[in-house]
């Protein structure tokens, strides 16, 4: 097997994210629950809605040993902020996401037969739930977060949110060809003797 098959930077048991298998052993059938708060500021779409500072994901899952490794199963929940793409106010969202993923054993024949980037692998019976959970939030997470579906969004002449203003809110605009003419009349109206 090639050595650049395990390249990947090996996760610190004391790590928030990483969960030592050692005591679900290797039996298969054996399964162990996990519930865990974890830091997950920016976790998310930065720039657009993410996991704001001091934000955590609550992890609720499963571990089983399984016969290729360790399958994980559970869900993960956390609170997403934003702004709302058409009007700029800020927003907020919770987010829950269901998890499987199937850590494999080194050397076994999902390890030996699968790409890098297929499956997930043990390492030193350390799994790192990072990436498989924040893979799994950002996908869940609107691309252009609204704060309703039907959000007006901003006027494009003064700025205002649309569904401040009301309905009757408007511009009078003249086409620029007009404008010297209209200029005219406004003057002859001011200046009703000069006619």
């Amino acid at each position: 097997m090639p050595e650049h098959r395990h390249a990947a930077a090996r996760p610190t048991a004391a790590g928030p994210w990483v969960i030592d298998t050692r005591d679900l052993g290797r039996r298969a059938g054996s399964s162990r629950a996990y519930r865990r708060t974890v830091p997950a500021e920016g976790v998310g779409l930065l720039g657009v809605i993410a996991v704001p500072a001091g934000g955590v994901v609550e992890l609720d899952l499963l571990l089983e040993s399984v016969v290729e490794g360790v399958l994980v199963t559970g869900a993960a929940a956390t609170v997403v902020e934003g702004e709302c793409s058409r009007c700029l106010e800020p927003l907020s969202a919770e987010v829950e996401v269901e998890l499987t993923e199937l850590y494999a054993y080194p050397d076994s024949t999902t390890d030996e037969t699968t790409e890098e980037d297929e499956v997930s692998r043990l390492q030193d019976d350390l799994i790192d739930l990072e990436p498989v959970v924040r893979d799994a939030i950002v996908l869940a997470l609107p691309q252009v977060p609204l704060c309703s579906p039907d959000c007006l969004g901003l006027c494009v002449d003064c700025g205002g949110r649309l569904a401040d203003l009301g309905p009757d809110h408007g511009h009078e605009t003249i086409d620029p060809r007009w404008a010297a003419l209209q200029e005219r009349f406004d003057g002859n109206r001011d200046n009703p003797e000069e006619n």
